[in-house]
């Protein structure tokens, strides 16, 4: 009986019988995009199956989520440092709708950050300042950004 010691590496590994790969199942990927999209190649066929597909018109709106239109918070970013939140609760009561609080945030030196979160009592409403209010000039220089309306 001869040891593995005395052959050398490449006639050790020849000799050693290899096991027989399973073939899996399609992985998770595969079972999304269907198995055409698997391997090498899903990157062209993505790209050739998009340049054949027309391109929808695109709006300068951003799509809307039913969530999204009926939001009662906001979060405002870009307001000038020396606004309080009682003349933010009044110009979106004003202008939009009832609010139930308007915080700011501000810094450890307790300098206001710009940024305010309001709260309204109204479903809706928050969808409605948004939109009144997004991109908006104050003071001719900044320009106010609602950053969400949730």
């Amino acid at each position: 009986m001869s040891s593995g010691l005395d052959k050398s590496l490449d006639d050790m590994i020849k000799a050693k019988p290899r096991p027989q790969r399973r073939r899996r199942a399609l992985p998770a990927k595969a079972a999304v995009l269907g198995a055409n999209n698997v391997g090498a190649g899903a990157a062209v066929k993505a790209a050739a199956r998009a340049a054949a597909l027309p391109t929808p018109a695109k709006s300068s709106e951003p799509t809307v989520t039913q969530a999204q239109q009926e939001a009662r918070k906001i979060v405002v970013s870009n307001l000038p440092l020396d606004v309080t939140e009682q003349q933010i609760k009044e110009l979106f009561a004003t202008t939009v709708g009832k609010t139930r609080e308007a915080i700011l945030a501000y810094n450890a030196k307790g300098q206001s950050k710009g940024i305010a979160h309001v709260t309204f009592f109204n479903k809706g409403d928050g969808y409605k300042a948004f939109k009144e209010y997004h991109n908006r000039l104050i003071d001719g220089s900044q320009s106010l950004s609602m950053l969400s309306a949730s």
